[in-house]
């Protein structure tokens, strides 16, 4: 793809970040009252006016483009290039005033994500990684540590509930092969390791807009993101997430959790 469309995609979905962000710094000045989904997860209308005013515009500078978001849905998903947009992901944290909630929006170019943004609108950090581009935190080029062994690396998980019978047990596998751990920084982890300040984040997710801004904001920071299976993350994978910092220690990663049978992937 040429490098100028890429340029122009990644200022445009500045604007959105930029948009969103003063209605979520507005908002989040309020006592936020909620209501429950019907996953029993929150929702607030800051959530909802950041989406209509991100989707409105999408739809006006390109029109021919799908969009997939938290609060409304899709359309277009088989247009070639699709936006994936959560509005405030980690809106438990939004609610209770904790400052590590943000913005995710990813473009998809046939299902495969060509850029990433990690927008964090109350301590004003933004990561943005995209094909043929380094990932830059606020403009400055960031790449992840160089911690290449399991047992000294620092893990994260967005929360601990997501897990259920089945998937629990792989994260305390991992959890009991690593230094330590952190839990709750939601997306602002994901940033983190792009920064080199975490090794590696493992996450049960529930749909393409919790997972999808974080690949290319890592894998062009150094890192490598799939699923548990080792294969690549898409619009059409599972939500079962593992990042790591770089190659080796995310084959010493997948080698704890996967099955001995189960085919690796090139470093």
């Amino acid at each position: 793809m040429p490098t100028s469309d890429i340029r122009n995609f990644i200022a445009f979905a500045q604007e959105l970040v930029e948009a969103s962000g003063e209605i979520i710094r507005e908002g989040a000045r309020h006592n936020n009252a909620f209501i429950s989904k019907g996953d029993d997860s929150p929702v607030t209308e800051i959530d909802r006016r950041a989406e209509t005013e991100i989707r409105r515009r999408i739809e006006a500078a390109y029109p021919g483009h799908g969009i997939l978001g938290e609060e409304f849905g899709s359309q277009g998903m088989d247009e070639d290039f699709v936006w994936v947009i959560d509005p405030i992901d980690g809106t438990k944290a939004f609610v209770a005033g904790i400052p590590v909630f943000g913005t995710l929006i990813a473009l998809t170019h046939r299902g495969v994500p060509i850029l990433g943004v990690i927008d964090h609108p109350m301590t004003r950090e933004r990561w943005i990684g995209a094909e043929g581009f380094p990932t830059t935190l606020n403009g400055v080029r960031v790449t992840t540590s160089g911690r290449h062994v399991l047992s000294e690396a620092v893990m994260s998980t967005s929360n601990i509930e997501l897990y259920d019978a089945q998937s629990l047990p792989t994260f305390k596998t991992l959890r009991s092969s690593v230094h330590w751990c952190v839990y709750g920084g939601s997306c602002y982890s994901y940033g983190r390791l792009a920064s080199g300040a975490i090794d590696i984040a493992i996450d049960r997710f529930e749909n393409p807009h919790d997972y999808l801004a974080h690949v290319a904001v890592i894998t062009h920071a150094g890192g490598v993101m799939t699923d548990w299976d080792g294969a690549p993350l898409t619009i059409r994978s599972g939500g079962h997430c593992l990042a790591a910092a770089n190659p080796a220690l995310h084959a010493a990663a997948l080698h704890r959790i996967a099955p001995s049978d189960r085919t690796m992937p090139a470093a």
